[in-house]
């Protein structure tokens, strides 16, 4: 009884150490894992150790001979065959690991993406600059962090995610981004009510909102336990293999939501990595529901990380005549630039980056757009500078100033494909706009507003002979005599709306553009002329005076 009462003490010691082991390290029980695999060979190991242990204890007792004397390794026969066990697996997962790899399996690897050659002037159109995203990633944490601190109801027991996930919000590029509890302490103390609120910015016009909900998130990276979102997703789904980047979203009501793309396995045991389904968790019940990858909502904009996207183009740009043409040879290799933004169309989010020679030239090739709910690719063959160029050449523009670009957006300005970025100063705040021509890259137009950027730039092309006067830009012209005036301030910068006599739109001129200060010699019944740019509805841009 006494042999008996201790092989279940032990066996539920066994247990209650995997248990535990599973709970912190939780692996999908699937065998395309490589977390299933080495928890497989971390039991079989422990059960070797402890098996051994026991047989040494065994024999000394027998014997009298000391544990794990030579005569003792004699008499261990059946540790052979766990041993055995244990060789047998970790060979299965490493010729598996080979058996999978682009070495094995390059043209495989190489169609695990379709690319679509596209024409630049159809899919990218002029768009207004309301709906292009003019912050990047770092700028709108200034923001969200600023914004924060001005809430004292809360900054004290909250802080903003890193998250800052750049979605479509109502036809808006947004970034947002969860509350998470500022320590151990706090989440102790708030975890019953939850996180009550995130953050959304606006990232054409940078308004930044706090945005409070009616009941707290429960479900986020920050919880702790059976409410953390990875713990919480694999208790549901034991046998899914989720990605390590689960989106932060939020649909068209505004509700938060986690976008949890679940990894799909095409080659071999670990390779030709894709995204199969995608499970959508309420960040405030943890109701969760799946669908497959052509049935996502709309809403939805990010189910294929960039990194992911990024890295099967290279697989494809790179292994079109094998592996070893890749490393060796490198005939026909392409592969994507250093960096890469979004481009919001359709009401998709896309990842833009540049396509350039494995030789490190400083030249593209064209570039690539690649949609994140769908992982639709289209190539666009655009001979031109690649995006460190064109950064280097807006910051030597104004050199005198220490600005520091941004990795740029790819435009179509008056028909040419243009490189769009921001001039930061060394605290991260956005002071200027550049954009530069992408075959000509020493063509570069500065603004300290995007209108007048746009200006400035547009009569570059003029002069170059690249486009006629007037007919360059989305333009319209105005003139009437002025109905209505006022001047408002908009995040400490005054803004005159005007409203002409027998028109229905409203004409907004920004004083932040210094070549439109003479606004304010006009009242209401004198006759004006105004250059605007081209709004679908409401709101008209003003970009000139004549």
């Amino acid at each position: 009884m006494k042999k008996v009462s201790k092989t279940i003490t032990l066996i539920l010691v066994l247990a209650a150490a995997f248990g535990i082991y599973y709970y912190v390290t939780i692996p999908a029980i699937n065998i395309h894992s490589v977390g299933f695999w080495q928890c497989l060979l971390f039991a079989v190991a422990i059960l070797n150790v402890i098996y051994v242990f026991l047989k040494a204890k065994q024999y000394s007792k027998t014997h009298g001979a000391a544990p794990f004397s030579k005569d003792l390794f004699g008499t261990l026969k059946l540790a052979k065959a766990g041993i055995g066990i244990f060789v047998l697996i970790l060979l299965v997962f490493l010729i598996g690991a080979v058996l999978s790899s682009p070495i094995v399996n390059a043209n495989k690897y190489q169609k695990l993406l379709t690319v679509e050659n596209s024409d630049f002037s159809e899919d990218i159109k002029e768009v207004s600059y309301r709906t292009i995203p003019l912050l990047d990633k770092n700028s709108a944490e200034l923001l969200g962090n600023r914004k924060m601190g001005s809430m004292v109801d809360m900054v004290s027991q909250f802080e903003v995610s890193s998250e800052y996930t750049q979605i479509n919000y109502q036809d808006t590029p947004v970034r947002v981004a969860p509350l998470v509890y500022a320590s151990p302490i706090k989440w102790l103390t708030n975890q019953k009510q939850g996180i009550p609120a995130y953050i959304r910015i606006d990232m054409a016009t940078q308004n930044t909102e706090c945005v409070k909900l009616s009941e707290g998130i429960h479900y986020s990276k920050s919880e702790y336990f059976n409410r953390n979102i990875y713990r919480h997703l694999r208790f549901q789904y034991p046998t899914y293999i989720f990605d390590d980047q689960i989106f932060f979203e939020i649909n068209d009501e505004g509700t938060p939501y986690w976008v949890c793309p679940v990894k799909e396995f095409t080659i071999g045991l670990f390779g030709g990595q894709t995204v199969g389904k995608a499970v959508l968790c309420n960040a405030i019940t943890g109701e969760c529901e799946e669908y497959d990858i052509k049935d996502v909502p709309n809403w939805v904009d990010k189910v294929f990380s960039a990194e992911l996207l990024t890295g099967l183009y290279n697989y494809h740009g790179t292994l079109k005549h094998g592996y070893f043409n890749s490393i060796l040879g490198q005939k026909d290799c392409l592969q994507t630039t250093n960096g890469y933004n979004y481009i919001a169309l359709e009401d998709d989010v896309w990842v833009y980056t540049g396509v350039t020679s494995v030789s490190g030239d400083q030249s593209n090739v064209g570039f690539v757009l690649m949609n994140q709910r769908t992982m639709e690719t289209k190539f666009y063959t655009i001979e031109g500078a690649i995006e460190d160029s064109a950064m280097s050449s807006a910051e030597g523009q104004v050199q005198n100033l220490g600005y520091r670009a941004t990795f740029p957006l790819l435009l179509n300005i008056s028909g040419e494909p243009t490189y769009f970025m921001a001039l930061k100063d060394g605290a991260g705040l956005v002071k200027k706009y550049a954009m530069v021509n992408v075959q000509k890259y020493q063509w570069v137009a500065i603004g300290d507003t995007v209108q007048e950027c746009e200006k400035e730039y547009v009569k570059l092309l003029t002069t170059n002979g690249i486009t006629k006067g007037e007919t360059a830009g989305v333009f319209e012209q105005a003139k009437g005599k002025i109905a209505s005036i006022a001047p408002v301030v908009i995040e400490g910068t005054t803004h005159y709306y005007i409203c002409l006599e027998k028109s229905d739109e409203i004409f907004d001129v920004n004083l932040s553009d210094t070549t439109l200060v003479e606004v304010v010699k006009y009242a209401v019944g004198d006759m004006i002329s105004l250059e605007y740019e081209v709004a679908e509805s409401g709101l008209c841009t003003v970009l000139s005076l004549q």
